[in-house]
């Protein structure tokens, strides 16, 4: 299977703070990518270079054969993306700020109506958005990133807010958009046991390093051969981190 996103080297620093350090990623085309750490370690900003939100310090890299930043505007018309909380327009319905997307976007009218059926708001379309739950507001970022089903899908966090049964929904849906759309999902999340169902690869990163890259079988494999507990994708993430944190706590010690 061929890479759709690659990155080389990539590195954020803000002063003397480095976000992101050298990462390197591979994602291949067709496939669901967790892309997992703990808070602070790089990865909305990872993902926010991949939009051309905030420029790399250093490194390059590739989206569907399309290099960044010369390729810029085509890569980030081939994606659709949900980064922490989106915001929309209190005053105006769901649909209504769909459809500022929709515009922007150049898409016919039914695009609308065929991403709030998708993640299940059809019936609360019209409503405002300034009176939709923490969770209808998920669903309509959601929504917002699989407006005209783009080949790519960067999703941070698509669950936060939402009950059991929406957690549910919601996976269930990104798990069926590559065989259905033919698209690729880079998603992070916090809900581990959920990445677990859905992750065709994993990324681990720890302040701004990619400590690892591979499939869960791969990880299970690496978490075997370091003496790590690999009976669940949490555990495994758990000890890898805590590794490198007690590495990193003895190198500052030097």
């Amino acid at each position: 299977m061929n890479n759709i996103v690659t990155t080389e080297h990539l590195t954020k620093k803000y002063k003397s703070f480095i976000a992101v350090n050298d990462v390197s990623l591979h994602i291949r085309k067709g496939s669901i990518y967790g892309f997992l750490g703990p808070n602070g370690a790089g990865k909305s900003t990872t993902m926010k270079m991949l939009l051309g939100l905030t420029a790399p310090t250093k490194g390059v890299f590739t989206i569907d054969g399309k290099q960044f930043p010369a390729d810029r505007i085509p890569i980030l018309k081939e994606i659709g993306s949900f980064i922490e909380s989106p915001s929309f327009y209190a005053n105006l319905t769901g649909r209504e700020n769909l459809d500022i997307i929709r515009r922007i976007l150049e898409l016919p009218k039914s695009a609308v109506d065929d991403a709030l059926e998708l993640v299940g708001l059809s019936e609360f379309a019209d409503r405002l958005a300034k009176k939709y739950s923490l969770g209808m507001k998920q669903r309509l970022g959601l929504a917002g990133a699989l407006l005209g089903r783009p080949p790519i899908l960067i999703l941070d966090e698509p669950t936060n807010g939402l009950d059991p049964s929406g957690i549910h929904e919601i996976r269930n849906l990104i798990k069926s958009l590559p065989d259905l759309y033919d698209c690729t999902i880079l998603i992070s999340s916090h809900m581990l046991s959920e990445i677990e169902l859905i992750a065709d690869d994993i990324g681990i990163l720890n302040h701004g390093h990619l400590l690892f890259e591979g499939s869960l079988d791969e990880l299970r494999q690496h978490a075997l051969r370091s003496g790590f507990a690999s009976d669940n994708l949490e555990d495994m993430f758990l000890s890898m981190i805590d590794e490198d944190n007690k590495i990193r706590k003895q190198s500052a010690r030097l």
